[in-house]
């Protein structure tokens, strides 16, 4: 990063006086070997090891990165990192500050220093979302000649937020959250070493777990709450960071949840038969017990998936949409976000009607499976596209539905052990009705009985 007074002289100020930089600033790593989670991006020979000069040269130059990523995850620290450890000539920019004068100005610099003094540039380019499609457009001829190689961050889908053609020419490197333990690990780095706390508390384990319940995979969220409950204790003359101490500091009760044991599966036991029993806000609280003790988004999405066809099914064909849809979302946003997308799919579930006909239809068919209530396919419909099918009398005597009026064709289908057995028996709840005023004519048609006329058949659409 190029220097200034202002920047020697605070710098300066945050070695002697380590508490005037918020720990999380303090915290962060000076080399690769330091960062906390992330290992996937930081192998030998791997894009950000070299543009810190790690196995260059030759004729194959860095290239430019795109760092995806969750906040907190750690988009900002590698950056740092970067201009840290680099020979080359750093520069920052933030997209929410930035417009196309800062960046042309950056180039034409970026220009200046590899002519005169074959110095090169990286531009660090934080929040590039916030960029319109003429600011990146602005980036593309210094990235495409390499005036400068760029590292730009986002917590958006650059596949909609960033301009294709600074994507092709570009790395995509797509940082995960970070787990519990990365967590764990900075926390114990933060409070015994020199530039953090210096071991002047303890972080007892109820205490840690607190924090990495609020801190959600965020480091610096993590850092921040540490920081603001170590100077609560301080303050009151305590060497250990006790939890009801913790709580106080960042205004966040424990949530006594334990998500390896068995309040983890009770709780999520809670939610859906509460999304089952259609009492929308018992659902709500137990899905906020959940989020506010840091259970993984990802799990609770799914549990409302198995809900919205074990309980809801054909009474609402569109639980299951809107279920699936917001665990898609759950995976894009994270949280705190996810817990507006996890509560608008529960409230959806919790008021739609309810029916379990699919799951026992699905359940009586296997039962039948299971004790050997099977018997071979008709012949008729046994696959006849192979030379000497018909020879055996397979496909013989098919009738192709789309034949018939209605396109229902009279003719067995289940195996004889099983011709007329019924699994799905739907009910009179929601959009059900619909399908059990159909499938009785249906039945009916298949057994022989009964005449649709043209277009009847369009009512089981």
């Amino acid at each position: 990063m190029e220097p200034d007074l202002f920047t020697a002289a605070a710098e300066e100020r945050q070695e002697k006086d380590p508490g005037s930089s918020p720990l999380a600033v303090r915290m962060r790593p000076r080399t690769l070997d330091e960062v906390v989670g992330q290992q996937h991006l930081l192998r030998p020979g791997a894009p950000l090891r070299r543009l810190v000069g790690e196995g260059a040269g030759g004729p194959a130059g860095p290239a430019s990165v795109l760092l995806w990523g969750p906040p907190g995850t750690g988009k900002t620290t590698l950056a740092y990192v970067v201009s840290q450890a680099t020979q080359k000539r750093f520069v920052e920019l933030s997209a929410i500050t930035a417009g196309v004068k800062e960046v042309r100005a950056v180039i034409e610099g970026a220009r200046r220093a590899a002519g005169g003094y074959g110095k090169e540039t990286v531009l660090f380019l934080d929040e590039i979302h916030r960029f319109s499609k003429a600011q990146q457009d602005s980036l593309l001829p210094a990235v495409e000649n390499r005036w400068v190689t760029l590292i730009a961050a986002t917590t958006e889908n650059p596949y909609f937020s960033v301009i294709s053609p600074l994507l092709s020419r570009s790395l995509l490197l797509t940082l995960e959250p970070l787990t519990d333990d990365d967590v764990r690990g900075l926390l114990h780095r933060a409070v015994a070493a020199e530039r953090g706390l210096g071991g002047a508390v303890t972080l007892p384990e109820d205490s840690e777990e607190h924090l990495l319940r609020i801190a959600g995979g965020d480091a610096r969220r993590a850092l921040t709450a540490l920081e603001a409950a170590a100077g609560a204790a301080l303050a009151q003359g305590e060497a250990e960071v006790s939890l009801p101490t913790l709580e106080a500091a960042v205004d966040r009760a424990a949530v006594a949840y334990d998500r390896d044991g068995d309040q983890h599966y009770d709780v999520a036991s809670a939610l859906i038969k509460s999304v089952r029993g259609s009492d929308v806000d018992a659902a709500l609280h137990y899905l906020a017990r959940m989020i506010e003790a840091g259970e993984d988004p990802r799990f609770i999405a799914r549990r409302l998936m198995i809900s919205a066809s074990e309980d809801i099914g054909l009474a609402d064909s569109s639980a299951l949409q809107t279920a699936v849809a917001a665990a898609q979302a759950v995976a894009m946003i994270g949280f705190p976000e996810a817990a507006l997308t996890l509560a608008h799919a529960t409230v959806a579930l919790a008021l739609a009607p309810k029916s379990n006909a699919v799951t026992k239809a699905v359940g009586a068919a296997m039962d039948d499976v299971r004790a050997g209530r099977a018997g071979p396919v008709p012949a008729h419909l046994r696959d006849g596209h192979y030379k000497g099918a018909e020879k055996l009398g397979h496909a013989q005597g098919y009738v192709y539905p789309h034949d018939v009026p209605g396109a229902i064709a009279a003719q067995q289908y289940a195996p004889d052990a099983l011709a007329g057995r019924r699994y799905y028996e739907p009910t009179r709840y929601g959009a059900e009705a619909r399908y059990a005023e159909v499938v009785e004519r249906v039945r009916e048609r298949l057994a022989g009985g009964g005449q649709d006329g043209p277009g009847r058949g369009d009512e089981r659409n």
